[in-house]
């Protein structure tokens, strides 16, 4: 296994801001108002209420960094300072990181939903990310290599989408984080899901929000690991050795996050 890794994983909430000024005559409608005539027009065509990918505002980016220098946790939050969102900040943070170390990405169904929604929003915001977007276009030595290995191509593996490569890129054979990290011996979720994050924003609960994308981005790391034993990219010894180092590094963390000590309670 080779390093830096960084793994990701998003919350969202509904863009009403977006949609207001996508449907006629909601100018001067509240956004409980916008909102709730949206989804009722879903339902009234039997369609999920879920907003389509380019209508997620990004709310938490969670991430673990592993490199040699050891394990961090870490959040890019939208806190809305003076009630104004940040989104594209986070958004360019992100890809900040990602263009500095040039890392393994990981994720699980990073493809399908993360890595399509911050496209969609980090255009909206005007977020540059020039290494991301390397597809070996350019004459020099590095930027060949990415014609080979890049970020964004499927099979290709600089970003290594766990859900979809384990399921033979077939979404029918896809299974959900949870269930696959708990059949592991791994916490899973804990706390909340996907579908409790707007309720818990509306109700000011960020700081749930950003624990639970956090447990969540762990059971992924953990998942990697798992996965890199398989297929030889760990030996035995090196998987233990680093699922101890995990289980040292969440301890240190413990004291100060509370979640952190429910989810090595979990471990156990």
């Amino acid at each position: 296994m080779s390093w830096p890794v960084l793994v990701f994983d998003i919350e969202s909430i509904p863009d009403v801001a977006g949609l207001r000024s996508l449907r006629a005559g909601a100018a001067d409608q509240t956004d409980a108002q916008v909102h709730a005539a949206y989804v009722a027009e879903r339902k009234e065509r039997g369609q999920s209420d879920f907003m389509p990918l380019h209508l997620q505002r990004v709310l938490v980016i969670s991430c673990v960094f592993r490199n040699a220098e050891g394990l961090r946790v870490h959040s890019f939050v939208d806190r809305e300072p003076d009630g104004v969102s940040q989104e594209g900040k986070i958004i360019q943070t992100f890809f900040n990181t990602v263009e500095k170390h040039v890392p393994q990405l990981v994720s699980w169904n990073g493809g399908g939903f993360d890595l399509p929604v911050l496209h969609y929003r980090g255009l909206r915001h005007g977020v540059v990310a020039s290494k991301y977007w390397d597809m070996g276009e350019g004459g020099d030595h590095d930027s060949r290599e990415f014609k080979w290995n890049n970020f964004i191509s499927r099979y290709h593996t600089r970003h290594l989408d766990l859900m979809d490569l384990l399921a033979m890129y077939q979404p029918k054979n896809n299974a959900p984080l949870d269930a696959m990290a708990k059949l592991c011996g791994f916490p899973g979720k804990l706390g909340m899901d996907g579908s409790a994050v707007y309720p818990a924003y509306l109700n000011g609960q960020l700081e749930e929000i950003r624990r639970y994308c956090e447990t969540d981005v762990m059971n992924t790391y953990l998942m990697y690991c798992r996965f890199q034993k398989m297929r030889g990219g760990l030996l035995e010894a090196e998987y233990e050795q680093e699922i101890a180092f995990v289980k040292e590094s969440l301890g240190q963390l413990a004291p100060h996050e509370a979640h952190w000590q429910e989810y090595l309670a979990a471990w156990a």
